[in-house]
């Protein structure tokens, strides 16, 4: 799960729970025939982004073709153009666990082949250890060592091509003393620190690789809390932060919070306190004005950010009150919809893209909102564990899709 977390003297609404990919998110071991079968066209600008970058497509998750087949037997054609369309829009490719000779391999056929394709892939990097706090997509490496190999075996595979890189999703806004995992020392917090800049340094010395890091979102940590998060963790030497993986805020809510964390961080690497930044909830004519005072002369020294829009064409839900001992609101939230379609043309100086991240369609994990379960009180079934896919929820993100999908 998620933790709620004061943020100046505020509840804050938890991030999403990341989904853990099935086999790679579906784009290393899909079987030869999914593969062959794979879905319908991204609509037209998808892929390229529209004069941008063009992104790669790995292949479907078999749920949705599963679920795609099956609505066409049903005669419900639109709902199955929806679910291929989703499935065939560009998306990341998911990493985590195996050995380091074993995600070697993975990484360099994904890449090999988006190269083929001319498309650039996202890989998102999810093997840290104790990621996610041992809750539903807990995982990761046993040791710094472990994971400083499995790191360097994905920079091998990378090599000289080009690639969008994910650096592990909820590893600083969720950090082991944010959920109690922590020793008094801070032990597994310093390590958590050690790792990413560790990553940081092997990944972005490669000559055509863009690293964003973990930056939560817009609903979660504010810009304060977050900005000495990023500098500890090494952002001066990334290309940049990433926002709103797995979570439903809008992009306009994650362009304003990116901005405002993209500024800060220029104002503390040049001696500024991140104490006196504006966060995302100053009022907007103060912060604006702030901005401008304190952007840098030189631009270049700011950060750039990408975004996840894989599920937030709705925005972000909100339970009704009192209903529910811990609404969850992170987790398989009902009537969402997919958002805009991935493009690195997104008109905004430093918004490199927007990206789907998370992989629309599978599921956050067996929600119960702080109820014994085992059903989810807020769709009335037990949801799919993280990762698995979820027709139900596929569903609505198509229908609800905002622009529409179909």
């Amino acid at each position: 799960m998620r933790l709620r977390t004061p943020t100046t003297g505020r509840l804050r609404a938890a991030t999403a729970l990341l989904a853990l990919p099935l086999a790679l998110a579906a784009g290393l071991l899909t079987s030869p025939a999914a593969a062959r079968e794979g879905a319908a066209p991204a609509p037209e600008g998808a892929a390229a982004g529209r004069s941008g970058t063009a992104l790669y497509t790995p292949a479907p998750n078999p749920g949705a073709l599963a679920q795609a087949r099956s609505l066409e037997a049903e005669g419900r054609f639109t709902d199955a153009a929806g679910i291929r369309r989703m499935a065939g829009t560009p998306q990341a490719v998911w990493f985590h666990g195996a050995s380091p000779a074993e995600v070697h391999d993975a990484a360099l056929a994904v890449l090999r082949d988006a190269a083929a394709k001319g498309t650039v892939p996202v890989l998102a990097l999810y093997n840290v250890p104790g990621r996610d706090c041992s809750n539903y997509s807990g995982g990761g490496a046993s040791t710094t060592a472990e994971y400083q190999a499995w790191t360097d075996a994905v920079a091998r595979a990378i090599g000289t091509r080009r690639a969008y890189v994910v650096l592990e999703p909820d590893s600083l806004a969720l950090l082991p003393s944010d959920c109690g995992q922590d020793d008094a020392q801070g032990t597994r917090t310093t390590a958590r620190y050690d790792e990413i800049r560790y990553a940081v340094g092997r990944l972005a010395a490669l000559p055509r690789t863009r690293v964003y890091l973990d930056a939560g979102h817009p609903g979660w940590h504010s810009v304060r809390a977050i900005v000495p998060r990023l500098a500890r963790a090494g952002v001066g030497g990334a290309t940049g932060f990433y926002l709103n993986v797995s979570n439903y805020h809008t992009d306009a809510a994650n362009v304003r919070y990116g901005k405002l964390i993209s500024t800060c961080l220029a104002y503390v690497s040049g001696g500024g306190q991140a104490s006196q930044c504006p966060d995302q909830w100053t009022p907007q004519a103060e912060a604006d004005a702030w901005t401008a005072a304190h952007t840098p002369a030189d631009t270049s020294r700011l950060k750039r950010f990408v975004t996840d829009s894989s599920r937030n064409g709705r925005g972000p839900w909100t339970p009704p009150a009192g209903v529910y001992p811990d609404p969850q609101d992170w987790c398989n939230p009902p009537d969402r919809g997919l958002g805009s379609r991935p493009t690195t043309a997104t008109g905004q100086a430093l918004h490199d893209a927007r990206l789907w991240i998370k992989i629309p369609g599978e599921s956050d994990g067996q929600c119960l909102r702080g109820t014994p379960g085992p059903e989810d009180p807020a769709r009335g079934m037990i949801d799919p564990r993280a990762g698995a896919w979820f027709p139900e929820q596929a569903l609505e993100l198509v229908r609800l899709a905002q622009p529409p999908i179909v």
